[in-house]
């Protein structure tokens, strides 16, 4: 199993490092739709019992990422085109709300921030790198806008489809597209005008959207 394990058997908070561990690992694709997650396994990586793994997968089903089966127990949730759809759907009806309440008070050192990552992100070559500052980019143009639980939930949201979101990018079109989209989003936050910000952030969702629907029809 290919996740980051270190030796826990003296911390008080296991299954927190668990969660956080095969989080990770689920998020970058190092676990792949359906792989098992068998709490014997994970206990003997981490030197542990099973009960923090346990807590951990409990946290993970929570959020999504894991489901249990029958005969099967803990596994990877995958995504169907129909959730797939639905979820992107949801981010863009969200997050282009959230974008309309932050422009107007979006400050100087947000901007910057945003600039700054959109120019590491036409740089990157890393599959890792592109989805780590695309979700920066997004979401440091969302702090602003004091929607706390608003940005909670897009958290969440983007915790559950990440993998997808770097599957995406590394489609033959679409780091080149995403560059663009990221280009004129951030020229109308820097104009102030949040109808387009608003606006653009919808397209950019919902033609990613359809990228991936074509990808995971093809598979």
């Amino acid at each position: 199993m290919q996740i980051d394990s270190i030796d826990i058997a003296q911390t008080a908070s296991a299954a927190g490092i668990i969660y956080e561990a095969l989080k990770k690992a689920i998020i970058e694709g190092q676990l792949a739709d359906g792989a098992p997650l068998r709490q014997d396994e994970i206990a003997r990586m981490f030197n542990t019992s099973r009960i923090p793994v346990r807590e951990a997968l409990t946290m993970l089903e929570q959020q999504g990422l894991v489901v249990t089966q029958r005969y099967k127990g803990a596994v990877v949730a995958g995504i169907s085109p129909d959730e797939a759809g639905e979820i992107w759907d949801f981010r863009a009806l969200v997050e282009g709300r959230v974008i309309e309440a932050a422009v107007p008070r979006m400050s100087p050192e947000t901007l910057r921030r945003a600039r700054c990552h959109l120019e590491a992100f036409s740089r990157a070559t890393d599959p890792v790198e592109w989805g780590d500052l695309n979700r920066r980019f997004h979401t440091v143009l969302y702090h602003d806008s004091g929607l706390a639980y608003h940005l909670g939930i897009i958290e969440k949201t983007l915790d559950r489809v990440d993998r997808y979101l770097r599957a995406q990018l590394a489609l033959s079109n679409g780091l080149a597209r995403a560059n663009a989209e990221h280009e004129g989003i951030l020229r109308a936050c820097e104009t102030g005008d949040a109808p387009r910000a608003g606006m653009l952030t919808r397209q950019h969702i919902l033609g990613a959207k359809a990228n991936l629907l074509e990808n995971l029809a093809r598979r």
